[in-house]
């Protein structure tokens, strides 16, 4: 009997320390799960936060990209009108330098105009000299003879440019002699004109047309000699050489033809000068 009451009372507490345990296990898990719980929370909230610092970083990048993008496009758009501006700028130079060009040669022709009116003013003649005859005071008076005065030249009051076109228009129409005269009395009246080497260079094309050789090498020797810097130069070489051969002196047309190319490489007389050459050197 005592050993069934020591076993019941065994098993009872036996129960009561597994009850125990149990309950004291049950508590250990909620607890453990409401850690793991809050874990799970802390952590969705470190992943929205997360998200959201992500999303406000490209938000800021996004925000930074599109300032730079402004600022590129203004700098370009700026470098843009700085060069429209300075293009502008250069055309309106270039316009202004043709128009300083423009009335630099204009007021080059007016003053020739004007040197030409000077010059073709007549000088009036001298008051005629009154002789009285001491003798006889009462003598008529009498007055010597003025001098003879040359009459006015036929070029009083025509502008340089109006005698040129007038003699070239002879040249033109073929008269020779008339062509001469009128460049001759060019260049008497206007001697430092800038046409003045094209007087010169007409003249000796006008006698190159009536086939007076040495007469035209003449006039394009002083094209040569005494303008150096005209632009009728390189043609005054050139039809030199044509007049030096028409005459048979090949070496000498050989000579000017060589000055012309070598100096006057890219000028019109100076390729046709290249092709005499290549003529005259295919003779025998």
């Amino acid at each position: 009997m005592k050993k069934m009451m020591t076993r019941l009372l065994a098993a009872v507490l036996l129960c009561g320390i597994s009850a125990a345990s149990a309950a004291a296990q049950s508590r250990e898990q909620r607890q453990m799960m409401a850690d793991i719980r809050m874990l799970q929370e802390q952590t969705q909230e470190l992943a929205v936060a997360v998200a959201a610092m992500a999303q406000a970083l490209q938000d800021s990048i996004k925000a930074v990209n599109t300032r730079l993008d402004d600022a590129n496009n203004t700098t370009r758009k700026g470098f843009a009108d700085q060069k429209v501006i300075v293009d502008d700028m250069g055309k309106d130079m270039r316009a202004i330098r043709e128009r300083v060009d423009d009335t630099n040669v204009r007021v080059s022709k007016v003053s020739e105009e004007l040197e030409a009116l000077r010059t073709s003013i007549p000088i009036a003649p001298p008051p005629a000299a009154v002789s009285i005859d001491p003798a006889d005071p009462n003598a008529p008076v009498t007055t010597a003879p003025a001098p003879a005065t040359p009459p006015p030249p036929s070029t009083a009051g025509l502008s340089p440019t109006r005698m040129f076109d007038t003699a070239r228009a002879d040249y033109a129409a073929g008269q020779w002699s008339l062509a001469v005269t009128g460049f001759d009395a060019f260049l008497k009246t206007f001697p430092r004109s800038e046409m003045a080497d094209d007087a010169y260079f007409y003249i000796g094309e006008t006698y190159f047309a009536q086939n007076r050789w040495n007469d035209a090498i003449g006039a394009y020797n002083q094209v040569i000699q005494n303008y150096p810097m005209g632009n009728a130069v390189p043609d005054a070489y050139y039809k030199r050489g044509l007049a030096q051969e028409r005459l048979g002196q090949l070496d000498a047309a050989r000579e000017s033809w060589n000055t012309v190319v070598k100096v006057y490489p890219d000028s019109d007389a100076g390729r046709i000068a290249k092709q005499s050459l290549d003529r005259t050197a295919r003779r025998p």
